[in-house]
């Protein structure tokens, strides 16, 4: 019988808890009845609606036990605070597995660099890491008690809103090696200093850095200087990638093709060619992050690579698909989970370089957190666009009414208040031959359109 990840008694230990029914083991660790499964241990956070309220639920599904604060009708360790209790779970499980940890932040690519580090340390061996956008005070503890004893390697996502919410988590993961993938105009909003203030915030992560960790950065950021300057107050070494010469991991070119690219690089002086599932421009330098982020975790390059090699895009993160429709197929690409201004400038790039039989056509829905200057930043992706050559635009949202404003007649196709609104619109014009990209921010529900155009294909299957 395998080892349980966790046992009554040593949750208690960690916890500082006491056990109230009978001992139990667990072999995971929940936080939601939706998705729990037999043998976890369901923990009663409170919330909108308070975790206790679901431990009947969590039972029925058949969880091994409870952490909780008050009694329950089920085996548990009570506490005075969940929360805190899941934090110390977190780190008792860092303390007792030997994997080495990376941790990974940026304004944009947090989950795709992560999962794609991910696959690094799963061809390494014994490999743990965050699922979906679990980086915040919740999903950073939540994924460290996850973590198995006998983690080799392990990968974790930091996110932020505000400031001060990244170092506290970075120092409940102390890794061994951080990446910051870019720093740029995102939560912009609740930062006074402006696009500055994010980078400090993002450069919290290297204070909780293990003695003599590896600080990776880009180098092509604006906010570099910064960076490393934040990264060398705490003694950390710094690697760098980028596309100028002296990057320890340099971009030299990247070519797309559908469904994949080229990328050309050298990595410590020494040059290299090879192919990667991603389309996005944005993912030279991705890659390149990567490459340094698994080096530092003790990856060979081979298995660097083949990660590299086979890992594909993540849901609404530049996953593509061909939609057959009357008289043939158009190419969908999803970018709808989120968008901000460096990423919106990436993905026009990013359609401006492939090649079609037919028409250029993005479908833009509003980026969210910008602040004041929310309206300057969609007016702005006017250039963008305009330098993609991009045949046609739709645009949603009250911001986007900004850039639909500044586009001249022969790019407009159709404006709409809303994602839904918009989404037959879209439907109704594409044609065969085209490549429609779909981004906005996930508030603003790009997602639907793009799961309309989706739909185009069971009507072209059943036709």
């Amino acid at each position: 019988m395998a080892e349980p990840l966790w046992t009554s008694d040593e949750i208690a230990a960690a916890t500082g808890g006491a056990l109230a029914g009978e001992a139990f083991q667990a072999t995971g660790v929940s936080i939601d009845t939706r998705t729990i499964e037999p043998g976890d241990l369901f923990v009663a956070l409170a919330g909108v609606r308070d975790g206790h309220e679901f431990v009947e639920q969590a039972l029925a599904k058949g969880a091994a036990g409870v952490l909780a604060t008050q009694p329950v009708s089920a085996p548990a360790i009570m506490v005075e605070d969940t929360l805190k209790a899941l934090e110390l779970l977190g780190e008792a499980s860092r303390d007792r597995a030997p994997a080495k940890r990376g941790a990974v932040t940026g304004s944009v690519g947090k989950t795709s660099v992560t999962q794609a580090i991910m696959a690094g340390l799963k061809l390494a061996g014994r490999a743990h890491s965050s699922i979906k956008s679990y980086n915040n005070h919740i999903g950073v503890p939540l994924t460290l008690a996850r973590m198995p004893r006998d983690a080799e390697r392990a990968v974790f996502e930091i996110g932020m809103n505000h400031a001060e919410e990244i170092r506290p988590l970075s120092r409940m993961v102390r890794p061994h090696a951080a990446v910051i993938t870019t720093v740029g105009p995102v939560h912009v909003e609740n930062f006074p200093e402006g696009e500055v203030g994010v980078a400090r915030a993002k450069a919290e992560i290297f204070s909780g850095l293990e003695p003599g960790g590896i600080a990776i950065l880009n180098a092509d950021n604006h906010w570099f200087h910064v960076l490393k300057q934040e990264a060398e107050s705490v003694g950390a070494l710094v690697r760098t990638f980028g596309t100028g010469e002296g990057c320890d991991a340099r971009l030299i070119d990247f070519q797309a093709a559908e469904g994949n690219a080229f990328v050309q690089a050298r990595l410590h002086g020494k040059a290299m060619d090879f192919p990667i599932l991603q389309t996005g421009a944005h993912w030279g330098l991705n890659s390149m992050a990567v490459l340094l982020m698994l080096e530092a975790l003790d990856v060979d390059l081979n298995d660097s690579l083949a990660a590299l090699g086979s890992f594909e895009p993540l849901a609404g993160r530049g996953a593509e698909r061909a939609i057959r429709i009357a008289g043939g197929a158009f190419t969908l690409i999803d970018e709808s989970y989120n968008a901000n201004p460096i990423s919106m400038r990436s993905a026009m790039a990013t359609l401006g370089g492939r090649k079609t039989s037919g028409r250029k056509i993005v479908v833009l829905t509003d980026m969210l957190e910008l602040g004041e200057e929310a309206p300057a930043f969609h007016k702005g992706l006017a250039e963008p666009i305009e330098a993609a050559s991009i045949d046609l635009v739709f645009c949603a949202g009250p911001l986007m009414k900004s850039l639909w404003d500044a586009l001249p007649s022969t790019r407009r196709a159709s404006y709409a208040e809303t994602a839904a609104e918009l989404a037959p619109l879209v439907a109704r014009a594409v044609e065969p031959g085209d490549v429609v990209m779909v981004k906005g921010s996930n508030g603003s529900k790009a997602g639907a359109v793009a799961a309309a155009l989706a739909a185009l294909d069971a009507v072209g299957e059943a036709g």
